[in-house]
């Protein structure tokens, strides 16, 4: 209760989605920065590569790992009927999302690495940062964007002579169907 014995405004179930969405974001992003740093090291200490290009494939590796996670995760209540569908968000996620990563890891890594000589890392794990809000933004409102009559598409819903994304592919995660991974973790 607040000191003029009024109640303190009480968040939306819209708020609360979208901050449990940013924590799933999040949590994605962090595996990422894993993916990346990893993928980063190889390039550049083992295989000596460019500092720029080893970047620009690390983060593309990054950018692969997050959209099948967030597809499956971050946004596993706006799911796709068909397998098309899945395509056009991964070419608008490398399209928007990527594009962000790439040249903001390469911007500020030519910026902190090139002309400053900071550490390649720690460099790495700045532009990271930097790039996450925008990202998370665009993932949002333009990739998983919920569309009109989106939330009536569900695997569950389609009828059983239907082909779906994970039967024509014969995909699975972890042994999960989409359905089954979705509601373990909500």
């Amino acid at each position: 209760m607040k000191p003029d014995g009024s109640q303190p405004p009480v968040p939306s179930s819209q708020t609360n989605r979208t901050f449990l969405r940013w924590m799933k974001f999040n949590t994605v992003g962090g595996i990422g920065i894993g993916v990346q740093l990893a993928a980063l090291a190889v390039f550049r200490s083992w295989l000596k590569l460019d500092y720029l290009l080893a970047t620009g494939l690390a983060v593309e590796i990054a950018v692969i790992h997050n959209f099948v996670w967030h597809e499956r995760f971050t946004w596993a209540d706006r799911p796709t009927a068909r397998l098309a569908h899945s395509l056009l968000r991964l070419a608008k996620f490398n399209a928007s999302n990527g594009a962000v990563s790439i040249v903001g890891n390469l911007v500020l890594m030519r910026l902190l690495v090139g002309k400053l000589k900071f550490n390649y890392v720690a460099s790495n794990c700045v532009a990271i940062v930097v790039c996450s809000l925008l990202n998370f933004l665009l993932g949002d409102r333009f990739v998983f964007s919920a569309e009109a009559g989106s939330e009536a598409i569900r695997p569950s819903s389609l009828p059983s002579c239907a082909v779906r994304q994970d039967d024509l592919l014969g995909l699975s995660f972890r042994g999960l169907r989409r359905d089954q991974s979705r509601d373990i973790m909500k």
